[in-house]
């Protein structure tokens, strides 16, 4: 092989390129990387709910040895705790030996919700042979894309005495599906002529749920009744206890490999289970540490991250003061030093797509994990926008770890945008910068991500708890 001229060789100095993971990989990582994809694909299909997610990430937990916190209990080195938030979100605390007050907390931040079809509160009607129910969507959705797809019902339903039941239906072999008809081509002519944002309305994203009347002439509504029966005894529901029932439709896919060479994985809530399950596995890696680590998993990303179990709640600041005050340290003092990796999806660039991207600032498929240094919208509006010092920070850490790794944007500038939870951590003092998979089709019922980049994101978290 013949010398690399002085261009060449100040080519490789001097300049940038992203480089894909497969370029170099040993045999050995390609299979430590299709091995950790097969625990990622059954705790996707495992937890398609943020209730499901926190209750498997608990369970993961318990089996690492983590027990449960109860606010104002004592804390100490080595203590493994995790605070579930009212079954909707989770935290986890490992406290280490390094001084909190100096090193700070290391935290990863992910969530758990993905974008779904809630039924309404009132959501059960019949019309012309057929039962359905309403819905509410929630989360940025195309509502086009979940017409005519299969779909498996999952949530809690509080009943009059207080008792709760767990619902899930559609994911087992031989369970019933649900389903939102669509217009036949013959007809769709006005439909067709559309945009495709008002082609399909919210109003009609309505699940088929039966069609055999109750066997009573007497009766109106038969097929509802009939529905009500089934339900009745099934779980001893009434119609009236929907009033208090958080039930959700999410495809009823599974987790697939996709591709003849089986580098990507296919499946529903990559955003942002994809960067949850790393956020976990790395935390159980890197126990050993000597640092204080805390990883939320928390809800509400999709919808604004309000509410009791979103990230502008006040329990993930109550926390960071329970650690301090039992470890003897100023909490203010504490979140300063603290760093953080908001663990998030960004967009992957998209060859199909290309004229909505800004190719040299795109994540690339394969490239490994992507740091987003501002997310936002129209002139980063909404964003975090982390500091030149802390993206520093994390660049030699990932290198000095030999993590692969990459930046983004999401898109081109004026085409769109998004947001994190990053801003509602950095208000806090807490230096954050967002870090994720590329995620191809976010936010459909199907999304696709590289095995190389998911494997690379736990890389990366293990590398910033160390």
């Amino acid at each position: 092989m013949s010398e690399k001229s002085m261009g060449q060789s100040m080519e490789d100095v001097l300049t940038y390129k992203k480089k894909s993971i497969y370029d170099t990989a040993s045999p050995e990582l390609i299979q430590a990387m299709d091995a950790y994809a097969v625990g990622y694909k059954a705790f996707l299909d495992e937890a398609k709910t943020e209730r499901e997610a926190v209750e498997v990430a608990v369970r993961m937990a318990e089996e690492q040895g983590y027990t449960a916190y109860t606010l104002g209990a004592p804390l100490q080195a080595g203590d493994k705790k995790y605070y579930n938030i009212h079954g909707k979100s989770l935290i986890l605390m490992h406290i280490g030996s390094d001084d909190i007050e100096t090193e700070g907390v290391r935290i990863l931040a992910a969530h758990i919700d993905n974008p779904r079809l809630d039924l309404k509160q009132v959501p059960l009607y019949e019309d012309a042979g057929m039962s359905f129910f309403k819905t509410h969507y929630y989360g940025g959705i195309k509502k086009y894309q979940w017409t005519a797809t299969p779909l498996a019902l999952h949530g809690v339903i509080v009943r009059a005495d207080g008792s709760k039941v767990n619902v899930c239906i559609g994911e087992q072999e031989g369970d019933p599906i649900f389903y939102i008809n669509d217009l036949l081509p013959h007809l769709a002519a006005k439909q067709s002529a559309e945009p495709l944002g008002s082609a399909i309305s919210g109003e009609t994203l309505n699940i088929l749920i039966g069609g055999i009347p109750y066997n009573d002439k007497d009766v109106s509504d038969k097929i509802k009744l009939n529905v009500l029966s089934i339900l009745h005894e099934a779980y001893g529901v009434t119609e009236e206890d929907f009033l208090s029932a958080e039930l959700s439709l999410v495809p009823a896919f599974h987790a697939r490999d996709i591709g003849f060479d089986r580098a990507f994985i296919g499946a529903y809530g990559h955003d942002d289970r994809v960067c949850s399950y790393p956020a976990l596995t790395a935390l159980f890696e890197a126990e050993a540490t000597s640092k204080t680590v805390m990883v939320i998993l928390a809800d509400k990303e999709e919808t604004g991250s309000d509410g009791l179990s979103g990230m502008q709640a006040d329990i993930f600041v109550d926390l960071l003061e329970e650690i301090s005050l039992s470890l003897g340290k100023n909490p203010r003092a504490v979140r300063v030093a603290s760093k953080c990796l908001s663990a998030d999806v960004t967009a992957a660039y998209d060859p199909n797509f290309a004229d909505v991207y800004e190719k040299r600032n795109s994540a690339m498929v394969s490239c490994g994990t992507a740091m987003s240094k501002f997310t936002g919208a129209r002139g980063k509006s909404g964003t975090n926008d982390a500091s030149a010092e802390y993206v520093g920070f994390v660049r030699r850490l990932f290198n000095e770890a030999g993590v692969c790794w990459q930046t983004a944007e999401l898109g081109r500038v004026d085409a769109g945008g998004g947001g994190t939870v990053a801003k509602y951590i950095s208000q806090h003092n807490i230096e954050t910068v967002d870090i994720g998979v590329p995620v191809l089709s976010m936010h459909a019922p199907y999304e696709v991500v590289s095995k190389a980049d998911v494997y690379s994101t736990h890389q990366a978290f293990v590398a910033f708890i160390k």
